[in-house]
């Protein structure tokens, strides 16, 4: 008997992260499309799925689900420079 498994209407939404390595060693992680949107962990596994969860969380707000579901890039690129 094969069971269903609930899942919700945004599992394949890709959302944009920036991710980066503090100088105590731990991975710090934000989603710049939801203001607060950041976590770390000890790990860069850690801090992905710290940053799941904080989404989830997040997606439990109205508003959020609103950004979530008007999301729509069409190029998504990420460009540093040296000053």
């Amino acid at each position: 008997m094969a069971r269903s498994r609930k899942t919700s209407k945004h599992t394949r939404t890709q959302l944009p992260l920036f991710v980066e390595k503090d100088e105590d060693g731990f991975y710090v992680v934000e989603c710049p499309l939801f203001e607060g949107c950041y976590t770390q962990g000890k790990t860069l596994d850690q801090a992905l799925k710290n940053i799941r969860e904080v989404i989830k969380l997040i997606l439990e707000d109205k508003d959020s689900r609103k950004i979530l579901h008007s999301y729509k890039p069409s190029e998504l690129s990420l460009h540093t420079i040296t000053v």
